[in-house]
């Protein structure tokens, strides 16, 4: 184990080198890139580690860079790519056929605004806009859960109970340009942790239609399937923490991270870095005699909403803190959380650090004095923080 300064885009670059390495017995490792602020690091430092038995392949458009990654999957090849906001957007088509085809495909997605206008900060719409593509979507709250959660997910998608894409998301310069100390494994270690690939369904030289027409029957028994294999991530990925920490010496969180909720009557739910930021204003709050707490949705697909109802225990009061925004309904997150926390609890949405705007303590202090005032819950409140 070695200790190094990376920036949360060099580290997801350094898990995604160990596990092509450690996959050099079996088809290797491939990948498509295409270079996007605020990830483009990422895909740099990938272009100059060797990687016995891989490809980088650099191309013309994000399209492309899916595209190529797909094509190394159906080959049996592990696999990783990054992007973040518009060229997720461009490159969906092939995001939808990654995990319809079940091709067990890693991405980082550097979290930025959508534009234009064009903005290069953090926003979660650019992920949270692919949540129905049929990718486990994880969001980290620092650099050592990316690197962590990047070399991980190759074993989850790549489990035959699971078999599905992994999107491991990060918030713009918060973390993707931000240097933290590192624990990195030697490769011996990463090779012990992940089994080599072997893709159930890769192409052979025997001849396979792939992408071919399916009619409506067809359809119903491809996404049940989908929704099984979905189902069974929970189970799987609480094996993986353990094969994770036995052979680490450090067990990645779980789906749900909760702080100082045993008594807690106010509670925030966020994601990514805003949890840090949370933990923060309820420490401040609590100083002030308000019972808070918060937990952490680390895991966002498959959306562990029953276990999130019962975290909350006696907790009336929820304050859903959203840093995107879907017009019309308001944050993407309290959207899926309102309709199954309980009819007996206030649900209120909040909206806050859209375009990257700096989340402070004292700006989810506000929402908690809002929240404890509120009688029941109104429509989703934006709440302005500026640079």
């Amino acid at each position: 184990m070695s200790r190094e300064l990376l920036t949360a885009n060099h580290a997801a670059a350094m898990a995604a080198v160990l596990a092509g390495r450690a996959n050099r017995a079996a088809r290797g490792f491939g990948s498509g890139i295409y270079p996007i602020t605020p990830q483009s690091e990422s895909i740099e430092l990938l272009c100059q580690l060797p990687i016995e038995k891989g490809h980088v392949v650099r191309v013309e458009s994000e399209h492309s860079a899916m595209a190529v990654c797909t094509g190394f999957a159906w080959g049996g090849a592990r696999t990783f790519t990054a992007s973040s906001a518009n060229g997720l957007a461009y490159m969906i088509e092939n995001v939808y056929v990654a995990a319809f085809s079940r091709l067990p495909v890693v991405m980082m997605a550097v979290n930025r605004t959508l534009g234009p206008p064009w903005n290069i900060w953090a926003d979660h719409g650019d992920t949270l806009m692919l949540r129905d593509t049929g990718w486990i979507q994880f969001y980290c709250e620092d650099n050592q859960e990316v690197f962590d959660t990047v070399l991980l997910a190759f074993r989850l998608a790549e489990d035959h109970r699971v078999l599905l894409p992994v999107l491991v998301c990060l918030d713009a310069f918060v973390l993707s340009h931000t240097m933290m100390l590192i624990d990195l494994p030697e490769q011996e270690a990463v090779d012990a942790f992940l089994p080599l690939l072997q893709l159930p369904h890769r192409l052979t030289d025997r001849p396979r239609v792939v992408g071919g027409l399916d009619c409506p029957h067809e359809v119903e028994v491809h996404r049940r399937q989908l929704v099984e294999a979905m189902a069974r991530v929970p189970a799987v990925y609480a094996e993986v923490q353990q094969a994770f920490a036995t052979r680490f010496g450090r067990r990645p969180d779980d789906a749900l991270v909760a702080y100082r909720l045993d008594d807690a009557e106010l509670v925030l739910v966020s994601m990514g870095t805003t949890a840090a930021t949370a933990r923060q204003a309820v420490d401040e709050a609590r100083a002030r005699g308000v019972r808070a707490g918060s937990v952490r949705v680390r895991m966002f697909r498959p959306l562990p909403l029953g276990p999130l109802a019962a975290l909350l225990g006696p907790a009336r009061r929820v304050a859903v803190i959203d840093r995107d925004i879907s017009p019309g309904l308001g944050g993407v997150l309290w959207g899926e959380l309102r309709g199954g926390l309980g009819a007996d609890r206030l649900v209120q949405g909040y909206v806050v650090g859209l375009g990257g705007g700096d989340i402070r303590p004292q700006h989810l202090g506000r929402i908690l004095d809002d929240l404890a005032s509120r009688e029941r819950a109104g429509e989703p409140a934006l709440v302005e923080v500026g640079a």
